[in-house]
């Protein structure tokens, strides 16, 4: 993680002849090489559970809220998210669908705006573990999104759920645009996701 908030922090500021060339900082510099899981995009995945798109003013506004109440989150002002708002997909997914999946190569997080979604992991012997039940605010996928790594568990929509979507792709465009509040989102993605990492570990010690 310190290595991708030094890049953030060297990143030259683009060449007037040269701004128009995209990053591809997140997209292929962090990935994960293939590992053991197969790349499935948003773009795919979306398709695959009929997910439908949003108005993206409803979408900041659900956000805007929600990450306001979050002590990591609202370190990012109103501003900052809506400066996020060309950058992330909205949606709306019926339940019973699996946005992520245990094991596959993921590069995109989802941030929870309306709905319930479970969050398992499958076990080695097939047994099915109820890890969380996230609710509206809530991330998923956030590592995979920063290394382009394997999904740790399965995240099933449980009512039908409205979404925001941040893909490696979208992180690059927004690292061109505004470096700044891409590092701001990065670092505070950062903490979440150590905590997460944490209360994870303590429940699995839980059940051995």
């Amino acid at each position: 993680m310190k290595g991708i908030l030094g890049l953030l922090q060297q990143k030259p500021q683009p060449d007037p002849v040269e701004g128009h060339l995209d990053s591809k900082l997140f997209a292929s510099t962090f990935m994960g090489g293939g590992e053991s899981g197969m790349l499935v995009p948003w773009e795919a995945r979306a398709v695959e559970v009929g997910a439908k798109r949003m108005n993206p003013d409803r979408g900041t506004r659900l956000l805007q809220p929600l990450w306001a109440k979050d002590k990591h989150m609202s370190r990012l002002d109103m501003d900052a998210v809506s400066r996020m708002e060309p950058f992330i997909d909205y949606a709306s997914v019926a339940a019973g669908r699996d946005l992520i999946r245990q094991d596959e190569q993921g590069n995109f997080m989802v941030v929870l705006l309306t709905g319930s979604i479970a969050v398992d992991r499958v076990q080695p012997w097939g047994e099915r573990m109820r890890l969380t039940e996230a609710v509206p605010g809530e991330m998923l996928g956030e590592m995979s999104l920063l290394d382009g790594g394997v999904r740790f568990s399965v995240c099933t929509t449980l009512t039908d759920c409205e979404i925001a979507v941040l893909s490696a792709d979208a992180m690059d465009q927004m690292l061109s645009a505004d470096p700044a509040l891409t590092a701001s989102l990065v670092t505070v993605l950062a903490r979440k996701l150590s905590l997460r990492l944490r209360g994870v570990s303590a429940r699995l010690s839980e059940k051995r």
